[in-house]
């Protein structure tokens, strides 16, 4: 007790910068999912499924290429969804927040590997990687 005492600015810097760091990984998703590198290489390799869960507005205004649109609203049933609940399901927004609950979903109805790309579009756009805008 006499350390912290001691040290109470150590203590409050340590606590700080914990808290920045716990506000960080909120802020993307919960710090869940799979970065965008590691989805690309799913999409190539594995053959799995990119599934935009974003508003029509949101998709048409720019999404990566070879996304399937299904707004987070429609999600149940929607027949863009892979028949074959077997492969890799990746879910993105435009942050990861709602994709977070959209995978959850999907788990739910039985896509085993349904996962968040990490960070969404926006992380997706930083990396370079393509992106298409609907007419």
């Amino acid at each position: 007790m006499q350390f912290l005492i001691n040290n109470w600015m150590l203590v409050l810097l340590a606590a700080v910068s914990g808290g920045a760091l716990l506000w960080q990984a909120m802020q993307q998703g919960g710090g869940a999912g799979v970065p965008t590198s590691e989805a690309v290489r799913l999409m190539n390799r594995e053959k799995a499924v990119l599934i935009d869960v974003r508003e029509a507005a949101e998709y048409a205004a720019g999404h990566a290429v070879g996304a399937r649109s299904v707004p987070l609203a429609g999600l149940d049933g929607a027949r863009e969804l892979p028949a074959n609940k077997a492969l890799p399901v990746l879910v993105m927004c435009a942050s990861g927040s709602r994709a977070s609950r959209a995978a959850a979903q999907l788990r739910k109805a039985g896509y085993e590997k349904a996962q968040v790309v990490a960070g969404g579009m926006s992380a997706w756009r930083e990396a370079g990687l393509p992106v298409n805008k609907s007419a």
